[in-house]
C-alpha cells in the first residue's frame, strides 16, 4: 500500500524559527520606521500648528511689515520665489534636457559625454552657496546690483544637474526597438533622438523637471549673494527681490513676535509649494516608459 507524502503545512507558526524571525525583523523594521518619521511628524505639525494660525489671505498678498508694525504679509516673496523659479526653469530645462539627449542618446560613450556625465555628478553634491558666490562674482558684480535674474541664474546652476541626469535616465529607458525602427525608416540619430526618444521619455524628463524645481524653490544661500532681499514688489528683474526662504531667515531672527508669527507662516507655504512640485513628480513619473 502506497503511502500518501507528508505534504509541508503552510500555516504561520511562530514554532518555525524562520517564520519567527521574519515576524521580529518586521516589527523591528517598523519601529525604525516609526522613529524616522517622528522628526518629519513633528516638523508638519510645528508648521501647520503655528504657521496656520497666521496663514491668511492678508499674509499671502501684503507687504511685510516694519520692526514694531502690525500685521502684514509676505506676498512679494510668494511672487519673487515664483518669478526667480521661473528664470531658473527657463535657463536649466533647455540645457538640462539637450545635455540628457547627448549623455543618454545621441554620444553616451564619447569622451566630451564622460566629461559632462562627471561634471554633473559632481555638481549635485556642489554646496549651494558656492553657485551663488560663483554667480555673485560674475553676474552681481558686472551688473552692480543685485537681482531676480542673478537669482534665476544661481538657481539654473543648482537646478541643471537633476534635470541633465534624470533626462538621461529617462531617455535610456526608452526601448531600443523604437530607435531601430526609426533609424530603418531612414531617419538620422538627430531625428530619432528628437522625435522618437525625447518624447517617448517625456514622463521622466518632466518627473526631473519638477524635481529640480521643487528644489530651487526652498534654496536660500545662493539667493542671499545673488538677489538679497526687498520690502516690496518686483518692479524689475535687475532690482533686488524678495524670497520666502530669504524671509524666513531674515524673520526667524527678530524679537518680533509678529515677524515671527509670519515667519512660521511663510515656511508653511513654502514647504506646501515643496509638497505640490514632489506630488506632480510622482504622478508625471508614474507614466513613465
Amino acid at each position: 500500500m502506497n503511502r500518501k507524502p507528508d505534504v509541508p503545512s503552510l500555516d504561520h507558526s511562530f514554532s518555525d524559527p524562520r517564520a519567527l524571525r521574519n515576524t521580529i525583523q518586521t516589527v523591528l523594521l517598523w519601529i525604525v520606521a516609526l522613529l524616522a518619521s517622528v522628526p518629519l511628524f513633528s516638523v508638519l505639525y510645528m508648521l501647520i500648528t503655528r504657521g496656520g494660525a497666521r496663514l491668511g489671505w492678508e499674509a499671502i498678498t501684503a507687504l511685510p511689515p516694519a520692526g514694531l508694525e502690525m500685521g502684514g504679509g509676505f506676498g512679494n516673496a510668494i511672487v519673487g520665489t515664483v518669478v526667480m523659479v521661473g528664470i531658473g526653469a527657463l535657463i536649466s530645462v533647455p540645457l538640462g534636457v539637450l545635455g540628457g539627449l547627448l549623455l543618454g542618446a545621441i554620444a553616451p560613450s564619447s569622451r566630451m559625454s564622460d566629461a559632462v556625465r562627471f561634471v554633473a555628478k559632481v555638481l549635485t553634491g556642489f554646496p549651494s552657496i558656492l553657485a551663488g558666490v560663483f554667480v555673485y562674482a560674475w553676474l552681481v558684480l558686472g551688473m552692480g546690483t543685485y537681482s531676480a535674474f542673478a537669482g534665476g541664474v544661481a538657481l539654473a546652476v543648482r537646478m541643471i544637474p537633476t534635470v541633465m541626469l534624470t533626462a538621461e535616465q529617462a531617455v535610456r529607458m526608452v526601448p531600443q526597438r523604437m530607435k531601430d525602427a526609426a533609424f530603418g525608416m531612414g531617419c538620422t540619430q538627430t531625428q530619432v533622438a528628437l522625435r522618437v526618444t525625447l518624447p517617448t521619455a517625456m514622463p521622466g524628463v518632466l518627473t526631473g523637471v519638477m524635481l529640480a524645481v521643487a528644489g530651487a524653490a526652498g534654496e536660500s544661500a545662493p539667493l542671499l549673494f545673488t538677489a538679497l532681499f526687498s520690502n516690496y514688489w518686483i518692479g524689475s528683474l535687475t532690482e533686488p527681490t524678495a524670497s520666502l526662504s530669504i524671509l524666513i531667515y531674515n524673520f526667524s531672527g527678530m524679537p518680533f513676535p509678529n515677524q515671527i508669527e509670519l515667519a512660521w507662516a511663510a515656511s508653511l507655504v513654502l514647504v506646501l509649494i515643496v509638497l505640490v512640485f514632489n506630488i506632480l513628480s510622482r504622478l508625471i513619473g508614474a507614466r513613465r516608459v
